[in-house]
């Protein structure tokens, strides 16, 4: 009796223990923030002066809840105190930004969980949409300036968002920020509400395509590259595999995107067998995209 009475107890501490250990899990378990976001615009025929137009920034995508960031993923980033002291409680769709061209160094600040006043104090928190609010794009803007102003937050502030009257205007600004170093244009049109996933009323434009591939494999160097990376063999998607052999720093070359990780590259079009062409190294994505 007593051994029976003591594997009784035992099964059921197995099971207390299980049930405590599954909702530890549940409980860090990321649960993404529901974002809106853009569809590419191409050469897609669209009324230009219907939508308010932004700076694509090359930074990293977060969402403040009222009293925290977080990453697309649903990480908390860790940020110093003084960086988010004094903001609002309104939730805030951003990037976190430091310059053009300096993704790099941004994205490894954000994701250290021991942040660095001193790394923290160039990046700003650039707010472009308010998700809790419920009216058009236009009204979004009006209510984000007053909020961004009212704050007075230095590493706070606003996309600057504007209208153009056409399609031609709208290259032009588009060469101009390329030529600049910046990524590209994104588009608001005015009376969208905010809207969960890939919508109509956001789009991207951009001078190259790109994509995301996970990562496969290594392939090893050869001449001046021997000892490093050669390529990268890569999966998209659905499935299709290829190489990106360009794009990479020597740095990068030496400690490449280690196995499983996701990828940006970018590429000119695609070839008959629906393989991108001339596909080229851009970046490591911290997560996987949506």
């Amino acid at each position: 009796m007593p051994l029976r009475h003591a594997l009784r107890n035992l099964s059921l501490a197995l099971i207390l223990l299980l049930c405590a250990v599954s909702t530890a899990l549940q409980a860090v378990t990321p649960s993404p923030p529901a974002l809106m976001l853009a569809r590419d615009l191409g050469t897609t025929p669209i009324d230009v002066p219907a939508y308010f137009v932004s700076e694509k920034l090359d930074g990293v995508r977060a969402r403040w809840d009222g009293q925290a960031l977080w990453t697309r993923g649903g990480h908390r980033i860790a940020t110093p105190a003084g960086f988010v002291q004094g903001w609002p409680a309104t939730p805030m769709d951003g990037e976190l930004w430091i310059a053009r061209n300096r993704f790099d160094v941004v994205s490894g600040i954000a994701r250290s969980t021991r942040p660095d006043p001193a790394a923290w104090e160039a990046v700003r928190f650039m707010v472009f949409d308010l998700p809790a609010h419920p009216g058009p794009f236009a009204e979004r803007v009006a209510t984000m300036r007053t909020l961004i102003a009212r704050t007075a937050h230095p590493q706070l502030r606003m996309v600057e968002q504007d209208r153009v009257a056409s399609r031609a205007a709208l290259d032009a600004r588009l060469a101009q920020v390329v030529a600049a170093g910046g990524e590209g244009l994104m588009l608001h049109h005015a009376d969208a509400r905010y809207g969960v996933g890939r919508s109509n009323a956001l789009l991207k434009l951009k001078p190259h395509d790109d994509a995301e591939a996970r990562v496969l494999a290594h392939a090893p160097g050869k001449g001046k590259y021997t000892g490093m990376l050669g390529a990268l063999v890569v999966e998209h998607h659905d499935g299709r595999q290829f190489r990106i052999g360009t794009g990479f720093t020597d740095a990068q070359r030496a400690d490449p995107p280690p196995l499983g990780s996701w990828v940006t590259y970018r590429y000119n079009g695609l070839t008959s067998t629906g393989l991108p062409r001339f596909a080229r190294f851009l970046r490591i994505r911290d997560e996987m995209p949506n």
